[in-house]
């Protein structure tokens, strides 16, 4: 199956090792994956702070920078979540009507597309220790993900993968509501870490490197001894090289 790839700007510039993961389990997948290099981000930021008529602009570059006929792959509910759901609200009666409208119904974050349309769950990957998943806003909320990355997670070998107390709850992220609320959501990052400690976690595994972003800065702050981690580098690691 011919995959074309869409790398979040969050990850292409904070996390590009996450990248190279998602392309190593599409590969390893069966997929012949392709990457625009002229693809930047899906407008979220711009969207969600009200800069609605940006957004648009930085919309319009995304859906011509892909395929309507081919299927999108992302390591991010976040913005699979901002392409499936709002961009109607950007671009409904617009001359891109028909292209977004059939970008919304080929993109997927990566553990949906692996598990619900290659039915692919099993990769050969190793990390020793304990584990919690902590349930993003968009992916559990926007993208009805919720048991796909657990059941990718359950075939790593080493890993015992322990149920945190609310779990649905906000790491406190947000996007600018980190920035205009920091106590609030500090507060809401603690409390999110207080979980993961009460099984004696090691790592604390999401779908969206924001969240992780959000809780690693916690955890260094404070000294605590928690890794986070993105599920593709957990499920690309411990196999080697394709």
């Amino acid at each position: 199956m011919k995959v074309e790839l869409f790398v979040p700007c969050f990850v292409d510039q904070l996390y590009p090792d996450t990248a190279f993961s998602t392309v190593k389990l599409l590969e390893k997948a069966g997929c012949n994956v392709h990457y625009n290099t002229e693809q930047t981000c899906c407008g979220q930021p711009a969207f969600n702070a009200g800069f609605w008529d940006d957004a648009k602009k930085i919309g319009s570059k995304f859906l011509n920078e892909f395929s309507e006929d081919s299927v999108i792959v992302t390591p991010s509910a976040s913005c699979t979540g901002m392409v499936r759901n709002y961009y109607s609200d950007l671009f409904t009666n617009t001359v891109l009507h028909n292209k977004c409208r059939a970008v919304q119904g080929n993109i997927y974050e990566l553990s949906d597309f692996l598990v619900n349309i290659l039915q692919y769950e099993y990769f050969g990957a190793e990390l020793e220790g304990r584990a919690v998943y902590h349930d993003s806003c968009n992916a559990l909320r926007e993208c009805k993900i919720k048991d796909e990355p657990r059941r990718l997670l359950e075939n790593v070998h080493g890993l015992e993968l322990l149920n945190m107390p609310d779990n649905e709850t906000c790491c406190g992220f947000g996007g600018t509501f980190a920035v205009k609320f920091a106590a609030i959501s500090s507060a809401m990052a603690q409390q999110k870490v207080d979980h993961a400690l009460s099984v004696n976690a090691e790592y604390i595994i999401s779908t969206d490197a924001s969240c992780l972003l959000q809780l690693q800065g916690y955890i260094d702050k404070q000294q605590i001894p928690l890794k986070t981690m993105h599920l593709a580098d957990v499920l690309a690691g411990g196999w080697g090289n394709v």
